[in-house]
Parts: structure tokens; C-alpha cells; sequence
């Protein structure tokens, strides 16, 4: 009989993962992905990655992205702004949405180069809501508030940035005609525009021509009054445009408006209003009865030393300094490659421009011992 042969027990690690740089057939460890398709990976996920960067940038370039920004690296003075007044109670109402339901709609700014007081952006639009926003953060610090939300667009130069603001307040707030002349006015002495039509074609361009016709009229106001006036946003369009009229065709009679504005204590906006309209009205008067009297033939009429020719218009600077409000900024082309902002009320100026360097600190700093 065949004598049986014995069997050894199987090696549960016959078939495990072999020895580095060694193989066993069939072992689950073996299988790995060829080079090609982790070169191929690889290049895929690198790919996906640029074109995520490409999107964002040009999002951001465009002005579609939203970012958040510290309150305080904000200019609110980069631009002449076209509101005079804020109504307190209009403003209590934005704070209050803010608080309970956050900011919904982001601000417009622009990024600024390396600035002395270190703000980052300046203001485009959005006044309002950066105000209400520092309101809530000056309350108790909260983080939440510390920061604000804000489109950061590339504006076509100077006039973009001040037709952009326009818009959105045309949109979002009920404009004075003196608001809107007084920003056509302050952006033509700080040269963004070449003459005073093209401002108000530029920056009212979607207004009907009779709108912008009436803009024009009030500018008449700004450039005469605005040094004067308490309450300009307060004057109705009748009374506004019937100034507007008696100043082209009497440019002596801005001057005894002005000088009556000054003698006449004006405590509320209805009292200043009285002051403008018995003035028009006692001009209108006389130059009823002036036209009413029977004309005396030249010849026939005795010469009177005493009569003067009708006083010349009163002659303005155009040097944006000098028409300023104290909490206001003026920003001028001072040089080629220089540009000079100044705010009177923080008693500062600042000059930025790529001729600003340490040739002409050096030619300032002589300038300076010499005065």
C-alpha cells in the first residue's frame, strides 16, 4: 500500500503585499496607477487651479467681486461729495437696518496707492453706508462692524469715478438741483472736465435736457452764493431759477444778494429762504416799472455824472483752495506727475504722483526754508 504523504499548512502570508522593490503575483499591493495618469492627474488639478485664479482675478479686476474692508483704511474724501445734508432721521433708519438685519448692498471704492495716513480706498460711493457703519462700530466696538463690505472697482479715470457716484445717488437719494450743480462746479475747478457744459453732459447724461437745463441754471447760484448760503439745499426750483435770471441779466445783483445774506442773521432755512425771496421779488418789482417807464429819446436826455455803468461781474478764483469748505477736500494736478490734496479743516496736504520722489523732497524742503 502507497504510504500517503503529509501536507504542511498553508502560510496565511503567501499572498500579502510583498517586500519593497518586490512583487507578489496577485497581491493587491501590486496594483498601482502608470506615471501617465499621475503625470495627467496632476497636470489637471494644476490647470483647475489657474483657471479658479484667472476667474477671481478678473472678477476682482472688474469690480464683481465683494471684499471686506477695515472702516478706517477708507478715504470718504477722495471725491468732492455732491450731498450737503444728511437727514438725521434718515440716517437713525439705516443704522437701525444695519444693526438688525447687516449690510445688504456694498459700497464703491477704488484702491489708492501708498498713502500718508495710511488708508487703502478711497470712496466712491456709498457715503451713507460707511457713516451708519462707523456709527455702529463707534457704539461698543463690536468686530462685526469694523469692517464693511465694498465693491472695489477700476473706474475710467477721474470722470468715471464721479459719474459713478452720481449715478448711484440719483438712484439711491433725492438730489437737490444745487447738490447736483455744486458737484458739477466743484469737479470743473478740479479739472476733471474742460468746461462747465461738458460736466453737466457728462455727469448728467441720462437726465432729460430740460433737467440738466435747469442743473445749469442752479450753477448760476453755486458760483455766486455758495459762500454764503446756510441752507442751499433748502431753495425751492421756482426761487432757485428766478435768481438764476435776474444774476445773467444783472450780475450787480448777486452782489447786493450776497451782501444782504451777510447782513441778516438767517437761523433756519425758512428764514434765509424770506431773505432770497424778498430780494428776487423787490428786482422783479423795479424792473417792472423800468420797463413800464416811457423811454427818453437819447438825444433829448441830460448827462448825469452821477449815473455809473452797471457793476461788472464779480470776478471768482478759480483756485479750488480757495472755495473749500473747512471739512471738505480739494485734489488738483499741480505738475506733471504731481497731484496736491488739500483739506483745510485737518490743516493737511498731501502730494502723490510718479514725479513724487526724493528729488523733489529735497527741492520742497528748500522751497520751504526759503519762505
Amino acid at each position: 500500500m502507497a504510504k500517503r504523504k503529509r501536507l504542511s499548512p498553508a502560510q496565511p502570508t503567501y499572498l500579502s503585499t510583498a517586500p519593497e522593490n518586490k512583487s507578489a503575483l496577485g497581491g493587491p499591493g501590486s496594483l498601482s496607477a502608470p506615471p501617465i495618469a499621475q503625470v495627467a492627474s496632476e497636470a489637471a488639478t494644476e490647470g483647475a487651479l489657474q483657471e479658479l485664479t484667472a476667474v477671481l482675478e478678473t472678477a476682482r479686476a472688474k469690480g464683481l467681486m465683494i471684499e471686506e474692508i477695515a472702516l478706517g483704511a477708507i478715504d470718504e474724501t477722495h471725491l468732492v461729495r455732491d450731498r450737503l445734508e444728511q437727514d438725521e432721521e434718515e440716517m437713525g433708519a439705516l443704522v437701525g437696518s444695519l444693526r438688525a438685519r447687516g449690510q445688504q448692498t456694498p459700497i464703491e471704492v477704488v484702491a489708492l496707492g501708498q498713502t500718508a495716513d495710511g488708508k487703502t480706498h478711497g470712496l466712491i460711493s456709498g457715503w451713507r453706508r460707511l457713516t451708519a457703519m462707523r456709527r455702529l462700530y463707534a457704539e461698543n466696538n463690536d468686530p462685526a462692524f469694523a469692517t464693511i463690505k465694498a465693491l472695489v472697482i477700476q473706474p475710467d479715470g477721474a470722470e468715471g469715478a464721479y459719474v459713478a457716484m452720481v449715478e448711484e445717488n440719483e438712484i439711491r437719494v433725492n438730489l437737490s438741483h444745487y447738490e447736483r450743480a455744486r458737484i458739477a462746479v466743484r469737479a470743473l475747478r478740479e479739472g476733471v472736465y474742460s468746461s462747465q457744459k461738458y460736466a453737466l453732459q457728462s455727469l448728467f447724461a441720462n437726465a432729460t435736457r430740460a433737467k440738466r437745463s435747469k442743473i445749469g441754471s442752479f450753477v448760476t447760484l453755486v458760483e455766486a452764493l455758495d459762500e454764503d448760503l446756510l441752507f442751499p439745499t433748502a431753495i425751492r426750483e421756482k426761487l432757485g431759477l428766478g435768481l438764476a435770471r435776474a444774476f445773467a441779466h444783472t450780475p450787480g445783483f448777486a452782489d447786493e444778494v450776497v451782501a444782504a445774506l451777510r447782513a441778516t442773521a438767517r437761523p433756519t432755512a425758512e428764514a434765509e429762504q424770506a431773505v432770497l425771496s424778498q430780494l428776487l421779488a423787490a428786482y422783479e418789482g423795479a424792473e417792472a416799472q423800468t420797463s413800464s417807464a416811457p423811454v427818453t429819446p437819447t438825444s433829448e436826455r441830460s448827462w448825469d455824472p452821477a449815473e455809473q455803468p452797471a457793476p461788472m461781474p464779480r470776478v471768482r478764483s478759480l483756485d479750488p483752495a480757495d472755495h473749500i469748505g473747512a471739512d471738505e477736500r480739494v485734489s488738483v494736478q499741480a505738475a506733471a506727475g504731481v497731484r496736491l490734496g488739500f483739506t483745510p479743516g485737518q490743516q493737511r496736504i498731501e502730494l502723490t504722483g510718479t514725479a513724487v520722489d526724493s528729488t523733489l523732497m529735497e527741492d520742497l524742503k528748500a522751497w520751504l526754508r526759503r519762505r
